[in-house]
Formats: structure tokens, C-alpha cells, sequence
């Protein structure tokens, strides 16, 4: 059987710049992430495979390391403002916010923001992010990337460090509780 794709399709957005959290719930699901900065519109495709094993890899870890009353959860929504949206790769919030069963999540619920540095994402996730993370008052954003992970923490509404810590090594860390882990295991081959 032969597949024909079509030619000159597109996706139609909703709306016009700049965008809003209203106009951002009314856009297709058609496999991107879309997010929001000062209502200009972001776009990612879906996360490279290597990108996906880390953060599942790195949820794992979390959960089982999590106390009842909090929980790691990949590609939430996070509303920082009518024109600001973003979706970090993992976050870790309190359990009741999971029952609420909400569309989006307040950045003052949000324990930690992590992000898995892409090719196509490099530049939002090393500086976009870390400010607007900080800014929006989250306690601690963690960046992994092939070689390390960068771990920041709030200190007086901006973020201090990182602390690096390389493939191979133990990171022992106490925010957003206490977890130890080599970050080359988030990306190492199964069995390595």
C-alpha cells in the first residue's frame, strides 16, 4: 500500500500575536509543545528519543525517592502570566495539586523545574528559563545536559550557581528532597 503525504499543509493557529493563556488552550493537538513568552509563541517538536529516556529516566529516580506528599511529573503547564506558558520536561509538585486535576499550574506550587537541553532548545533552556524560573519564584531548576547536570537554587529571587555535576559523579541533593544519582545514568544505554 502507498502512503501519499499531503503537500502545503499547515497548522492554522487560533489568534494573533501577541498570544494569551485563553488563546494558547484553544490550539491544536498536534504533537508540538507550544508555549508562551511575553506572548510571543514558542514551538518545539516532540523531544528526541535520548531527551525522553533522560527525563523518564530522571521522573523515576524522583518518584521513588519522593515523600507521599509530592510528586514528579513530566510536561506540565505552567502559567507564569496571561502571556507566559511554559512546559518544563519535569517538575515536582504537592500531590494535592495533582488531585486538583488542573490545566495549568502556578509557578508558587512548583518545588522544582527541570529541563533536558535539546538541540532546538538550548538557548530558551540555559537562559530563558532559568531566569523566567527564577523570577517566578521556584525554588530550584536543575539543566541536564549530555556531559552534566546544573543545579540552581533561589537565593533572594535569583538563582546562585550552578553546582555542576558531571557524568560519573554522585549528585547528592536536598531540594526539593533529599536524592543521589549519577546524571550519566540518565542518558547512559540500558545495561552500561
Amino acid at each position: 500500500m502507498t502512503a501519499i503525504e499531503p503537500i502545503g499543509t499547515s497548522t492554522v493557529l487560533p489568534g494573533k500575536p501577541p498570544f494569551t493563556v485563553d488563546g494558547l488552550l484553544r490550539f491544536p493537538d498536534d504533537g508540538n509543545r507550544y508555549e508562551l513568552f511575553n506572548g510571543s509563541l514558542l514551538v518545539s517538536p516532540a523531544p528526541l528519543l535520548m531527551h525522553q529516556r533522560a527525563i523518564r529516566r530522571l521522573e523515576r529516580i524522583l518518584d521513588e525517592a519522593a515523600p507521599p506528599t509530592l510528586e514528579p511529573l513530566s510536561a506540565v503547564n505552567v502559567k507564569v502570566s496571561e502571556e507566559d506558558v511554559f512546559i518544563p520536561d519535569l517538575v515536582v509538585v504537592p500531590t494535592a495539586d495533582v488531585e486538583a486535576n488542573e490545566r495549568m499550574v502556578a509557578p508558587a506550587t512548583i518545588l522544582l523545574a527541570a529541563e533536558v537541553v535539546s538541540p532546538c532548545t538550548k538557548v530558551r533552556d540555559r537562559f530563558v528559563k532559568t531566569a523566567v524560573y527564577a523570577e517566578a519564584g521556584i525554588p530550584a531548576y536543575w539543566r541536564i545536559e549530555p556531559e552534566a547536570l546544573y543545579v540552581y537554587t533561589l537565593d533572594e529571587g535569583s538563582y546562585a550557581g550552578p553546582e555542576v555535576y558531571k557524568a560519573g559523579e554522585i549528585a547528592r541533593l536536598s531540594v526539593p528532597y533529599e536524592v543521589a544519582f549519577d546524571p550519566g545514568a540518565l542518558v547512559r544505554p540500558r545495561g552500561a
